[in-house]
């Protein structure tokens, strides 16, 4: 990889419950978006399984937290957000199958040969070496951040990236064992599945897919990426309407700002 600048270092948030002091683990996930000439984009998603201990079961965006070998991989980078880009692509490559380069086809045996290489050995620089590839970090747009404080086993503090979907739009191959589907579909009729209590997603996803829904194009997601400062969103409850409600920001992009407790975290 053509990186030689030194390592950065990550400064993690600080979440506090019950009097301990707990860092938040970064992570990051990839929206890849699949324009159609008849319909709004789709969306590449998995369905966590459901022995997962965190979201199981649940609808989500390829993602996971950033390993030593992500910020590795990012050490000569003069982008900050590299190790997160760079876990975001590695995770999308290992749970689906995609690898989401923007320059060439990919054969889909080679693509998961890189899955299951990475399912193996889970360090994205030894699979780019294995097969001879290489990234483009700028074709990641960064969209939202959040970093959730409710009291929970793991909190995570979380980056979202937009990108084009690869050449080819290839179909995609669940990760055994920690995805039970993954498939391109829309935000709109993903939404109306949750709505129906075909699909569940935590509440980040929800509000990340009512915001998606609101554009035609990549182009228009990109634009509107670009138009919202990249600050973190941490969720609040509170009493609306003799009700309580986990609440966000306004003016972050966000169509739906607020959604009852008794729904917001329902399986």
């Amino acid at each position: 990889m053509p990186f030689a600048a030194p390592a950065f270092f990550f400064v993690l948030p600080v979440v506090r419950s019950t009097g301990v002091t707990r860092p938040a683990i970064p992570a990051a996930t990839l929206v890849l978006m699949r324009e159609r000439s008849d319909g709004p984009p789709e969306l590449l998603i998995v369905t966590r399984a459901k022995g997962m201990a965190f979201a199981g079961g649940a609808v989500a965006f390829p993602g996971g937290r950033v390993d030593a070998a992500d910020e590795a991989l990012a050490a000569g980078s003069d982008d900050p957000l590299a190790a997160f880009k760079i876990a975001a692509i590695r995770e999308t490559i290992e749970e689906t199958a995609v690898v989401p380069w923007l320059d060439r086809d990919i054969d889909p045996d080679e693509a998961q040969s890189m899955q299951a290489l990475l399912h193996d050995r889970s360090d994205l620089g030894l699979v780019l070496y294995h097969f001879d590839q290489a990234f483009d970090l700028a074709a990641l747009v960064p969209f939202a951040r959040w970093k959730p404080a409710f009291q929970q086993a793991r909190m995570f503090d979380t980056l979202f990236f937009l990108a084009r979907a690869p050449r080819g739009h290839p179909e995609p191959h669940p990760q055994p064992g920690e995805c039970e589907a993954a498939e391109w579909v829309s935000a709109i009729e993903l939404l109306q599945r949750i709505d129906a209590g075909a699909a569940h997603a935590i509440f980040p996803t929800k509000r990340n897919l009512e915001r998606l829904a609101q554009f035609g194009s990549f182009a228009e997601a990109e634009a509107h990426a670009r138009a919202h400062a990249l600050e973190t969103i941490t969720p609040w409850v509170e009493v609306r309407g003799g009700e309580k409600h986990v609440c966000i920001p306004e003016g972050r992009g966000y169509p739906v700002t607020s959604e009852p407790l008794a729904t917001a975290f329902r399986a």
